[in-house]
């Protein structure tokens, strides 16, 4: 698809509005000058004969300037090149995605449980609720429950109050800790500082005692935090105000939401969201795919593997895969790489077929000169 050719006419179409845009209100400013200018005339006091007078003037000016005449160019211009731009939308893009997708049975259930935990996920609590209720499906209430938690934490942040977000925390603190997390020392370090620019040293003392002393194993981000109590008050101007960036709450709601999906053991992103930007990408491939087929009189939707390769980028790409090098097959359960004595690794299936069939015949690695025995395989686990 070629994307510059819509760009350009997409830039000549937003060019001719800006024009018509700037003629129109150009115009106008124009007729209104002269209707007030004549008004004011009228209003000084004048007799009936001199107002009729500069009505009439009025009614000559107007006509000279042809007003509806520039409008009608200037939207012409603008329609002239709405409509050729459209017509290569039309040319460039398939309106009719129908064919590129395979005919199943969708589990009606299944997708309407989706939909729904998407719309809790995003925060659309009411969007949700009506389309649980007009679908007739039992409500999630436990991924609502969870999500409004997470959003009213979220809300909290923004307004600056870390008391939600800090009993959260606490209540979770084993997890945490089991996943890796320092997210409670990021929010008590938050806490201690919002306390510190107050001017607060003694309270702000008290608070790291009892909060964020446990936290010895981070001992270096504890001395910065201690060093700050120097700087009571003026902490603007000291070596720590890095510590006083508000970027640091957009960054720790944004860890703290993605702590609080894999606490529940859900993707930080919407798998629905996920599912369809990646059915965005593979579309033309699909599409192109589907039209030669028709061509071919062969029907790809009762095939069981693609033909052609459909590439995503690295945003979809959630663990390793391996596609063996000889068949060039996608490894799978029933067809495993398996690593060759040589160092070399392929298909089960392609060594079986290397190997005619046969456990004890050697057969000659297809990349370099080594002898292989079936036997001498292992499987790799990615």
């Amino acid at each position: 698809m070629e994307l510059n050719t819509i760009k350009d006419a997409f830039d000549r179409v937003t060019k001719k509005q800006k024009v018509s845009s700037s003629k129109s209100q150009e115009t106008v400013e124009h007729v209104t000058q002269e209707i007030e200018q004549a008004l004011s005339r009228i209003q000084s006091g004048t007799s009936q004969s001199d107002c009729n007078s500069i009505l009439g003037e009025l009614k000559t000016k107007l006509k000279e300037m042809v007003p509806l005449g520039q409008l009608e160019a200037t939207q012409k211009e603008l329609n002239l090149a709405m409509t050729k731009y459209t017509k290569l939308l039309e040319k460039q893009f398939n309106p009719d995605i129908s064919k590129s997708y395979r005919n199943v049975d969708f589990d009606f259930h299944t997708v309407n449980q989706i939909v729904a935990s998407h719309l809790y996920r995003e925060g659309m609590f009411d969007i949700g609720d009506c389309f649980v209720n007009e679908s007739h499906e039992e409500p999630v209430i436990d991924k609502k429950t969870h999500f409004l938690e997470m959003y009213q934490i979220l809300e909290s942040m923004k307004s600056r109050d870390l008391g939600p977000a800090l009993k959260w925390a606490t209540a979770n603190h084993e997890k945490l800790q089991q996943n890796g997390s320092d997210i409670e020392l990021k929010l008590h370090r938050l806490q201690f500082m919002e306390i510190l620019k107050l001017g607060h040293r003694d309270e702000a003392l008290k608070y790291m005692r009892t909060y964020i002393s446990p936290f010895s194993n981070h001992f270096p981000e504890i001395q910065k935090l201690m060093a700050c109590l120097l700087w009571a008050g003026k902490l603007e101007s000291s070596p720590y105000t890095e510590l006083l960036s508000p970027t640091h709450w957009a960054k720790l709601a944004h860890e703290l939401a993605q702590q609080f999906c894999n606490l529940l053991g859900e993707s930080y992103q919407s798998p629905l969201s996920v599912t369809v930007a990646a059915g965005v990408e593979a579309l033309p491939t699909l599409l192109k795919l589907a039209n030669v087929m028709m061509g071919k009189k062969q029907e790809w939707l009762s095939m069981k593997q693609l033909p052609v390769p459909v590439d995503l980028d690295q945003e979809f790409q959630f663990h390793s895969i391996f596609v063996c090098p000889v068949s060039r097959d996608q490894a799978s359960e029933e067809n495993p790489p398996m690593l060759m004595s040589c160092g070399h690794v392929l298909c089960k299936q392609s060594i079986t077929k290397l190997s005619k069939n046969n456990s004890t015949r050697p057969f000659k690695c297809p990349y370099c000169p080594t002898e292989v025995e079936v036997g001498q395989c292992r499987q790799l686990h990615f």
